[in-house]
């Protein structure tokens, strides 16, 4: 890996093409570098993670709501839909968004965090679609989405999104482009121009992520998936973009991240070098935002040595700073603790789940979030008790490079009334790949199996699961394969809009 040093330049220093942040991506998405095994084997892993957890969520409302427009914009030949069989087929950048709603909803698949944080999986909806739109093989698809997670991971490892208020996804528009530039074997100069206008197009305020959060949370992605497609097909007819996009004097980082005084160093492969980014991201095993997925796993733990939750005095989490401002007491979100709340907000707030966690001993997708489950009584009164604390310790290992190190965990602190005190702490969750039960395929099929029981017919849950295990070797058309039938009559649709 290279580090490139990324910083603003005033008009009167012209920046070459070949300098820009934009370009060396794009670089990196024409480099046809061979695929390492290990990338393709966690590659297919992920194509599953996504689909489980997509149909998982298939007729929660916004699911609905972006099926129904995907449907309003019918193409022969075009890209699948989730819940819907392979003769079903829409424009891909409509599959993108609806397929990529789906994927993202229960927030349930893959992760990265560094300087910034972000769900790498988002990338397959959109190349995905893409692929099957244009007639490419299981290679092909492979190629691109290992270009996607190392575009993405790359570009959060470097560049902090969040301090300056930007959300997460406007590292996904850029690393979308580059996966499908890579797809379609497109030459450095157009998928630079690609790059350069889905991140144009992608930025937007971490409003979406904070207070009373909406649906939202689940189309950010997928609408920068859309959109980076469509950046793509304006590359390709000719048009250009705006540049340079990251470095310029009124470019991304000086008016939206660090400013004119700004500088990044963004690592990128070197020419020849496999793509491998992949292999630093981890998944989910618990429904929930990827901060608290070591602290459910101790709250198990810990549970089990308390009898009576009313004998709690307080719960103390020491974490990381993320965990404390995003998802915790630094948030001064009051709606974290509001059992009204939706959610999209219960997901992002540790004090609640830690406080189901404790009591329950396990985690589920529908149950832990169910408004019966948020009110009740001795729930509301354990989940007022616990705050939360940035520990420098925390925070320094949430952003080490080292991965041996790095964890997002914590340390809980349970004080009873008696002045018990009941303290125990983890780094990493279990199915990390430092954790106790690091996942491999059989896990990700477990999990497949358990979020589409009951859902899917098992001859198609059994189909899937064979032709994704084949991906490399899928010839073009056999990738419309990689979508999934719900019995007929069993997906909602929802209310008429302008579509």
């Amino acid at each position: 890996m290279k580090l490139h040093d990324v910083k603003v330049h005033p008009e009167a220093d012209r920046l070459a093409r070949e300098d820009q942040l934009a370009w060396k991506i794009a670089a990196v998405a024409a480099d046809p570098v061979e695929i390492l095994p290990e990338v393709t084997e966690m590659i297919i892993n992920r194509v599953i993670d996504n689909a489980s957890v997509a149909i998982a969520s298939i007729n929660r409302h916004p699911i609905v709501s972006a099926r129904d427009q995907a449907l309003a914009h019918a193409r022969p030949g075009g890209a699948t839909l989730f819940g819907l069989g392979p003769d079903v087929r829409v424009h891909a950048e409509w599959a993108a968004w609806a397929n990529g709603t789906a994927v993202r909803e229960l927030d349930y698949h893959d992760t990265f965090l560094a300087a910034e944080y972000s769900h790498p999986g988002d990338n397959i909806p959109p190349i995905l679609a893409t692929a099957q739109q244009t007639g490419k093989g299981g290679a092909d698809l492979v190629r691109a989405l290992a270009t996607g997670y190392e575009i993405q991971v790359d570009l959060v490892k470097a560049i902090c999104l969040h301090e300056h208020k930007i959300d997460h996804v406007a590292h996904l528009g850029p690393s979308v482009a580059a996966g499908i530039g890579t797809l379609l074997g497109l030459p450095t100069e157009i998928i630079y121009q690609a790059v350069q206008q889905a991140l144009h197009v992608t930025t937007a305020t971490r409003q979406s992520r904070k207070g009373e959060i909406s649906s939202w949370k689940a189309f950010a992605p997928s609408h920068a998936g859309k959109l980076a497609i469509e950046a793509v097909d304006r590359a390709m007819r000719g048009e250009g973009a705006p540049s340079p996009i990251y470095e310029g004097e009124d470019s991304v980082i000086a008016w939206m991240l660090g400013g004119k005084t700004a500088h990044y160093q963004v690592p990128l492969p070197e020419p020849g070098e496999a793509k491998r980014a992949i292999m630093d991201t981890y998944t989910k095993e618990h429904s929930a935002e990827y901060q608290s997925q070591a602290l459910i796993d101790l709250a198990f733990k810990m549970g089990k040595q308390v009898e009576n939750w009313d004998d709690v005095a307080d719960v103390l989490i020491e974490t990381s700073h993320h965990t404390h401002y995003v998802i915790g007491t630094g948030a001064n979100d009051p709606q974290k603790f509001d059992p009204s709340a939706s959610r999209e907000t219960l997901d992002h707030s540790i004090m609640y789940i830690v406080a189901v966690a404790l009591q329950d001993g396990a985690w589920h997708h529908v149950r832990s979030y169910a408004p019966e489950r948020a009110n009740r009584a001795d729930t509301v009164r354990l989940w007022q008790k616990i705050r939360t604390i940035e520990d420098k310790k925390w925070t320094e290992r949430y952003h080490s490079i080292d991965p041996a190190v790095k964890a997002f965990g914590g340390r809980v602190i349970i004080t009873m009334k008696d002045g018990t005190v009941i303290a125990d702490e983890m780094a990493v969750a279990n199915a990390h790949t430092l954790g106790a039960t690091p996942w491999q395929r059989p896990h990700y099929i477990g999990k497949f199996r358990m979020l589409t029981e009951g859902l899917l017919d098992a001859s198609e849950a059994e189909r899937f699961l064979e032709v994704a295990q084949r991906l490399p070797s899928l010839k073009p058309e056999e990738l419309a394969g990689l979508t999934i039938a719900i019995p007929a009559g069993n997906l909602l649709r929802g209310v008429p809009g302008i579509f």
